[in-house]
């Protein structure tokens, strides 16, 4: 059982940044691929980015892509995710996912397994 903790939202303005941090614990960090998701008020959850268990492999939804930086730190047991030129569309509760497949499924959320409680993102215009 894999236990993730998500830190470092807040409120920012627009064209501003924030570093997320999810904390995994209860597992073998290094077996799984991580995600970041995304839900914002009256709209389904969606996948911002992923990160393979390695680390060399990457996806974004294109809604971020340019802007949002995906990594992770085995060694700490940590995932980030670096988020510049923040919209206020990016205004979303953030979750943290693990998925614990042998193959790399991006931001197929029916993939992960264990989810964080999130954290809040609002950005002001």
């Amino acid at each position: 059982q894999v236990q993730l903790v998500e830190s470092g939202g807040g409120l920012v303005q627009a064209g501003g940044s924030l570093r997320l941090s999810c904390a995994a614990s209860g597992g073998t960090f290094r077996r799984y691929h991580m995600g970041w998701f995304r839900q914002a008020p009256g709209k389904e959850r969606e996948s911002a980015a992923a990160i393979s268990r390695s680390g060399l492999n990457t996806y974004y939804a294109d809604s971020v892509k340019g802007r949002f930086t995906i990594s992770r730190d085995n060694a700490k047991n940590t995932v980030y995710l670096r988020m510049n030129s923040l919209k206020p569309d990016d205004t979303a509760v953030y979750y943290c996912a693990a998925d614990g497949s042998t193959g790399f499924n991006g931001g197929l959320e029916e993939e992960y397994d264990y989810w964080g409680r999130g954290t809040q993102v609002t950005v002001s215009s």
